[in-house]
């Protein structure tokens, strides 16, 4: 792989926030953001507390063999751990100074959040607080979360046309798109794929700059890298609805739901999908498997890949600030 020259990158004392943390009011104004943040997690937590309903939650546990919920709690760690892994395409193209151990864990934390509370808190707001304290430069964070999310999206672009040629969704009557439609989409998402991975290998300039920035695209490697980790993601996500759902549907079945739901909870833009991923999996499903069956099994899930990670990032996000703010009082003043 063809190195990538560093981009320069700042300290988030320069410019405007140097000028704000001078003003009075900037620390109690950046005190309150983060207790409203702390307000929002919770008021989401009990959200989400009122709408399960915990007895079928216990139910579905106790009813699952242990090893089938061992199996579906690592492949949920599996799928975090490569979602987080996305940053580090951005930290290898941007050359950015930051750790491989921060970096993941700023995308990690990004994850947890961004599947809770939506992209712009989560995905790109995290993102932009922790890596700026961190000291990475505004252009640097975009494209760094950029290419995160060109990459989630890659594997995706791959996997639905797979599913639309294939055909393994049972389509309930009023949902069923029209051959012609499915095939030619089929055809054309992976396409657009490939036309990156393509654009990444022989794209004859690589680097861009706009405002002071420097945006560098991937090579035709890391291109495929990103496609093939991208798809494994995704793969792995449904293994875990699958495990959990039992061997009454088939693997392709749930892929194929999983990522119709995915593409509906994106479209729609509720906070982690609620309401939406258990609708489409009644609706396709329901002629496969008891309702409450469903329901069960997706609750588990949302209880291992949501409401867990969330709680834990709520924890390590509270001692990274903490940590922060005592090595900024530490540091000498000018």
């Amino acid at each position: 792989m063809a190195r990538v020259e560093p981009v320069p990158w700042s300290s988030p004392d320069a410019g405007v926030p140097g000028l704000l943390t001078q003003r009075a009011w900037w620390p109690w104004l950046r005190r309150g953001l983060t207790l409203g943040f702390f307000v929002v997690v919770g008021w989401l937590l009990f959200r989400f507390g009122r709408a399960v309903e915990w007895d079928k939650v216990w139910t579905s546990v106790r009813a699952n063999p242990p090893a089938s919920l061992l199996l579906a709690t690592a492949l949920a760690l599996a799928s975090h751990g490569m979602v987080a892994s996305f940053d580090l395409f951005g930290r290898r193209a941007t050359g950015h100074g930051l750790s491989v151990p921060r970096s993941w864990s700023v995308a990690w934390m990004s994850y947890a959040f961004n599947l809770n509370l939506g992209a712009l808190v989560g995905g790109a707001g995290f993102r932009f607080r922790l890596y700026s304290r961190l000291g990475l430069d505004s252009g640097v964070i975009a494209q760094v979360y950029g290419l995160s999310v060109v990459t989630n999206w890659l594997g995706y672009l791959v996997l639905i046309g797979g599913v639309l040629l294939l055909s393994p969704v049972p389509w309930p009557p009023d949902w069923q798109p029209g051959a012609l439609l499915a095939r030619t989409l089929g055809v054309l998402l992976p396409l657009l794929a490939l036309a990156y991975v393509l654009g990444c290998a022989f794209a004859p300039r690589r680097r861009w700059q706009w405002r002071g920035h420097v945006f560098t695209l991937p090579s035709g490697r890391m291109a495929v890298a990103q496609l093939l980790v991208s798809m494994l993601n995704w793969l792995t996500i449904a293994a875990v609805i699958h495990v959990l759902l039992g061997p009454t549907v088939g693997y392709l079945v749930v892929l194929g739901v999983t990522l119709v739901a995915a593409v509906a909870g994106a479209i729609t833009h509720v906070p982690a999908g609620l309401g939406v991923l258990e609708a489409i999996f009644i609706a396709l499903l329901a002629n496969a498997m008891a309702r409450n069956d469903i329901l069960a099994a997706l609750l588990t899930y949302r209880a291992l890949y949501y409401l867990g990670p969330l709680l834990l990032a709520v924890v390590v996000y509270a001692a990274t600030e903490a940590r922060m703010r005592l090595t900024a009082g530490q540091q000498p003043a000018d």
